[in-house]
């Protein structure tokens, strides 16, 4: 063994220290859910049981909530980013929140606040379409909400409406399905 991984074993307040220091650095840039912090600790060196000792302290201290956590990132991106209910969820699940947290946080973003923000996006991205035939505009609109994170009925409604609003045709999405 090396003498600094011998140094890290036989001082646990000094990787507690490093790992509140990380810690403090990580949050400072921005909140994080305490899986993210847990697995910066990991990848920085931090042993499992001071990354936990020092996350629980964080805890105690109300330094981290997956909580406040969630309900913030769904508020940002979900106005700054244009995301959709799906996508917000599995973001959050990416970062370790609970199912039950992210439940609570993304129903938060309602249904017609959702929508209208699918329509702002549809309305950005119809300026930047004017010359494509209709079939590509609506794959192209349909699928930038997709991967949005808007359900099906709603992104084809979305663009359907959009489209008709901007006076272009939209007899394709006239189907059974929207």
């Amino acid at each position: 063994m090396d003498s600094a991984h011998e140094q890290h074993e036989a001082d646990p307040v000094e990787e507690q220290r490093k790992a509140r220091d990380i810690c403090y650095a990580l949050l400072t840039a921005r909140p994080r859910s305490r899986h993210e912090l847990h697995e910066a600790l990991l990848r920085k060196g931090i042993s499992a049981a001071a990354a936990d000792i020092v996350l629980g302290k964080f805890d105690r201290a109300g330094l981290i909530d997956d909580a406040q956590f969630a309900e913030m990132w769904v508020r940002s991106r979900h106005t700054y980013n244009g995301l959709g209910r799906r996508a917000l969820a599995m973001e959050l699940r990416r970062k370790g929140v609970a199912d039950e947290v992210v439940a609570e946080a993304v129903a938060a973003v309602d249904g017609d606040a959702e929508e209208e923000r699918a329509r702002e996006l549809v309305r950005k991205r119809l300026r930047a379409l004017s010359g494509v035939d209709e079939t590509t505009k609506i794959r192209r609109l349909v699928g930038a909400l997709a991967r949005k994170g808007y359900a099906e009925g709603l992104a084809y409604r979305v663009v359907r409406d959009e489209l008709r609003a901007a006076g272009n045709e939209a007899s394709a999405l006239d189907e059974p399905w929207s």
